[in-house]
């Protein structure tokens, strides 16, 4: 864990990732108050709904951009005594005010279509407004590639979806232009259904970020590919009979901190465990940036042909269920007549009830033995 505070590259890494945030934030709010102030002067000469929502779409932009350098600000604080871990999820809170913020403008600019829809007004294009609509749309298409790229960077998926929303700006505005154009040419006007589609566009935008993010909030299920790396990491180590029950706990980007169990031979002292968890701390930190900080460990059985056949036996009553997806950390205590084991079981049956049907029919098979079912969430793969 003091790596967390003292490692000076890190601390490096910490300070690029937000010059990054800053300045790609800096930069779309400079690009969305220009472009929100062209398409109200705009909209409001050609009494135009679309062009004005498409204008309130950029300035919730703008505001989304500052919401985002604000939580990456109070996210790079150094941890301290009240928050050791640090301040990285602030990072999901602000994502969740900027979804708040594009929910809000979706929202009125429904309203406002919708009072246009029922009481129409003409609009009145100029050569000027068309361009002012086309050279937004091209803004919007380089600034929301470039906010991605620069969110991909650094890792923030508060900057990813601002350039994702960049993109749906530059398809919206799009829209409001070629409905200007049908209107010029044809003399119908879709300027308040046009708006309606905009206002529909956001708010998904909105509710997706929102989605997302509280899913970052709530915890969700270990990224497969992580998963696995890590377990082959430790699985490569010639001592380390299995890896199971991986858990990791994020306290915001680049910040995870994750706990194993390890089954190992019953014959390793605890200086061998010691040595060998020490190098496997680094071994992950070193190739996936994770901190592993808890270590549990199973017993294997050695020297013992009877505890073997005992395991296969075991193995085959517990995974005849469907429920049953991995049995692990078998362990045969002679001297004790004790049978112990853990069972992952789905979301299918309630745990408890999954282990106490296991251990009456293990206890069924074994009867002189004290049997214990310790029953594990399928929380990764």
């Amino acid at each position: 864990m003091a790596d967390m505070e003292n490692n000076e590259p890190a601390a490096l890494s910490e300070r690029s990732r937000n010059q990054i945030i800053i300045r790609t934030s800096v930069i779309g709010i400079l690009a969305n108050v220009l472009l929100a102030a062209a398409k109200a002067a705009i909209g409001l000469a050609a009494n135009s709904i679309a062009v004005i929502l498409d204008a309130v779409n950029n300035l919730s932009d703008a505001l989304s951009s500052i919401v985002t350098i604000l939580g990456a600000k109070l996210a790079g604080k150094r941890p301290d005594k009240q928050h050791p871990l640090g301040y990285g999820r602030i990072e999901y809170l602000s994502a969740m005010i900027v979804a708040g913020l594009v929910l809000y403008a979706g929202i009125t600019s429904l309203v406002e279509s919708v009072k246009k829809i029922i009481d129409p007004e003409t609009p009145d294009y100029s050569m000027t407004a068309l361009l002012v609509i086309a050279v937004a749309v091209v803004v919007k298409i380089l600034l929301g590639r470039y906010v991605k790229a620069q969110g991909e960077k650094a890792n923030s998926g508060a900057l990813v979806a601002s350039g994702a929303d960049a993109s749906f700006d530059a398809v919206l505005s799009l829209s409001v232009l070629a409905s200007a154009l049908f209107f010029i040419y044809t003399g119908i006007s879709l300027e308040a259904y046009v708006g309606a589609i905009i206002s529909g566009f956001i708010n998904k935008a909105g509710i997706d970020m929102m989605k997302e993010t509280l899913d970052d909030i709530l915890g969700v299920r270990l990224d497969k590919d992580l998963s696995r790396r890590i377990k082959v990491l430790i699985n490569e180590e010639p001592a380390v009979r299995g890896a199971y029950d991986l858990v990791l706990h994020n306290y915001g980007p680049d910040t995870n901190l994750a706990s194993v169990h390890l089954e190992l031979p019953d014959t390793m002292t605890v200086k061998e465990v010691d040595s060998l968890t020490r190098k496997l701390e680094a071994k992950v930190k070193k190739a996936t940036g994770v901190f592993l900080v808890g270590v549990g460990v199973y017993s294997h059985n050695t020297g013992d042909g009877e505890a073997a056949k005992m395991q296969s036996d075991v193995r085959e009553i517990v995974m005849a269920h469907e429920w049953a997806l991995q049995f692990h950390g078998f362990y045969l205590d002679e001297e004790k007549k004790a049978i112990r084991c853990d069972v992952v079981m789905s979301f299918d049956i309630p745990h408890e009830e999954g282990a106490r049907r296991l251990r009456e029919e293990i206890s069924a098979a074994y009867p002189e033995y004290e049997v214990l079912v310790a029953p594990d969430v399928d929380i990764s793969d």
